[in-house]
């Protein structure tokens, strides 16, 4: 019984050694003791001997981290050069040396061939520049001397030797922006080296050294280099400037280009549009100014082949007797509807534009011909027959001699070159904000593309001629918008009817078809047959005073038909 109480006291004590045992291997790593003596030379680079005593846990390496940047200024950073790093242990502890940089860091790494544990020793020694710094009558020493370990420190000192008399001394320990200060840091009897003493230090805290030393004493000046930021990506030097001022000699250029082709357009215009303010006359027909028709006006007027010179070429091509339009009675059939028939008449005076946009308005879907087709029924089956009819308009243009070259096609052109011109500067903005302080060039190529493709609606140009028919074309437009046919006149008031028809397919293109349609709305009680048009029937109880809404109704239903596409 003595014997077993005797083991029984004895097993906490053993098993107390082995946890203990256990616990010394696997103790944390640490930076037992971490010494530095900086010896400030000529021109301010400072040579560091650095003795580092470190507790390893099983690890190959060790990494020391300095504070080698910091931002000075939006546009510029403060550097300090660790350089020259050598390493050596005498002690069998780790030698092989290697650096990184990473932001505002340097880390310095010291590795050996195989995992070392328990106490090791370490001395560094390597050169740092860019430290000192004049202010007024001192040059300032400032440097971060020890820390950035990622384990703890137990005991932290640095000496300086100024190798000349110190005027000041000053000493920061803990995070990197606090202002705690160190334990100890005085001056020796000589009062040329300083020492700076501080203990248990956390991961990530540091140790910062402050010596004041006579101006002039290294005559170092503190090192600079710009950053790069958003700031300094769109800064503007000798490069980005020129960029800059090209840009803008380029959009100056091309102001002046536009107001030399569209001013010769508006002094044409200014001086010829009464030419054509009045009710014209070829003989005793009416005919528009220089014989243009509907839809050539739209086009020459905008430059846009649109669907509502489509719709009014349909209507001129009823009025000139090519076909009839024929609204169906609503009462009788529950919806409003026209229906188009083909009249037999030769097609020799047709321009090509006019000759496709009848022939495909009478050709069924299965390529059949067809003498009548419901406005309806083109819905859906008509918008790639009016792609080649605006096509053929713009044809039309150049063939008249109006424009040098097809305006979609100018317009087209210079937009298409201005998207890609702005896609390749946003991707060289970015590549060149990443990478230089050039981005202004890259952004002056997207203003330049961007204005490149605005202003590509307005590059196509009309010849003289095309200005001198417009002018006309502005004065007819001015008739047409009065609405007014003199009652004096007798050959308006023996044709007012003939009169109305004949120029109200270019008030379609107008938009004046309300104001020119007051000229023949009484016109029923004064002539024969006037409750109806040779080209337009109406249902019954229809007369030329409702004629107006009519047309409306007319022009949007046809112009919204023959554009829609066939549903998926």
């Amino acid at each position: 019984m003595v014997a077993s109480l005797a083991v029984a006291a004895l097993i906490p004590l053993t098993t107390g050694a082995a946890f203990a045992d256990d616990a010394t291997t696997a103790a944390p790593e640490r930076v037992i003791k971490d010494e530095v003596t900086l010896k400030v030379g000529p021109g301010g680079v400072t040579h560091a001997r650095e003795t580092i005593v470190y507790e390893f846990g099983g690890t190959r390496e060790l990494r020391r981290t300095f504070v080698t940047r910091s931002h000075d200024s939006v546009t510029r950073d403060r550097v300090y050069k660790v350089e020259n790093v050598k390493a050596t242990s005498p002690d069998g502890g780790p030698a092989n040396v290697s650096t990184s940089n990473s932001g505002t860091r340097t880390t310095v790494k010291v590795s050996g061939p195989a995992p070392f544990t328990g106490r090791k020793t370490v001395v560094l020694d390597y050169d740092v520049r860019g430290i000192a710094t004049p202010l007024g009558g001192i040059e300032e020493l400032r440097w971060t001397a020890l820390g950035g370990w990622k384990v703890p420190m137990d005991a932290a000192r640095v000496t300086v030797d100024a190798g000349t008399m110190i005027r000041s001394i000053n000493c920061f320990a803990g995070p990197l922006e606090g202002l705690t200060g160190c334990s100890q840091f005085f001056t020796d009897h000589t009062r040329t080296r300083g020492e700076f003493r501080h203990d248990q230090l956390l991961p990530d805290e540091y140790v910062t050294v402050v010596v004041g030393l006579p101006a002039g004493t290294t005559k170092a000046q503190p090192i600079y280099e710009r950053r790069h930021t958003v700031a300094t990506a769109f800064s503007v030097n000798g490069i980005t400037g020129s960029a800059l001022a090209g840009l803008l000699l380029l959009l100056l250029g091309g102001v002046i280009a536009l107001y030399l082709l569209r001013g010769r357009d508006a002094r044409v215009v200014a001086q010829k549009a009464a030419e054509g303010d009045h009710a014209p006359l070829a003989g005793s027909e009416f005919e528009p100014p220089d014989g243009v028709r509907p839809g050539q006006i739209g086009t020459l007027i905008d430059e846009q082949a649109d669907v509502i010179d489509v719709t009014a070429t349909i209507v001129d091509l009823a009025v000139r007797g090519y076909l009839l339009i024929d609204e169906e009675d609503r009462e009788v059939t529950g919806r409003l509807d026209w229906e188009l028939q083909r009249l037999e008449r030769p097609a020799d005076d047709l321009l090509p534009y006019e000759r496709l946009l009848l022939d495909s308005l009478f050709t069924a879907p299965d390529g059949t011909p067809r003498t009548a087709v419901k406005l309806s029924a083109l819905g859906g089956t008509f918008a790639n027959n009016l792609a080649k009819v605006r096509s053929a308009m713009y044809d039309d243009v150049v063939a008249q001699g109006w424009f040098a070259r097809r305006p979609d096609r100018v317009r087209s052109r210079w937009t298409i070159t201005g998207f890609i011109l702005t896609g390749v500067g946003v991707l060289g903005t970015i590549a060149l904000a990443l990478f230089t302080d050039l981005a202004l060039v890259g952004l002056a190529v997207i203003i330049a593309g961007a204005a490149l493709a605005y202003g590509g609606q307005y590059m196509p140009a009309k010849t003289a001629h095309g200005a001198t028919v417009l002018a006309h074309i502005i004065g007819f437009r001015a008739f047409l918008e009065r609405g007014e046919i003199s009652e004096n006149d007798e050959i308006a008031a023996r044709q007012r009817i003939a009169l109305f028809s004949r120029f109200l397919p270019y008030a379609v293109v107008f938009d004046l078809v309300p104001k020119w349609a007051k000229t023949v709305e009484n016109a029923g009680e004064r002539a024969k047959g006037a409750d109806n048009l040779y080209w337009y029937e109406g249902p019954a109880e229809w007369d030329l005073s409702k004629f107006a809404e009519s047309m409306r109704t007319f022009t949007l239903t046809t112009s919204g038909s023959i554009s829609q596409s066939r549903g998926l």
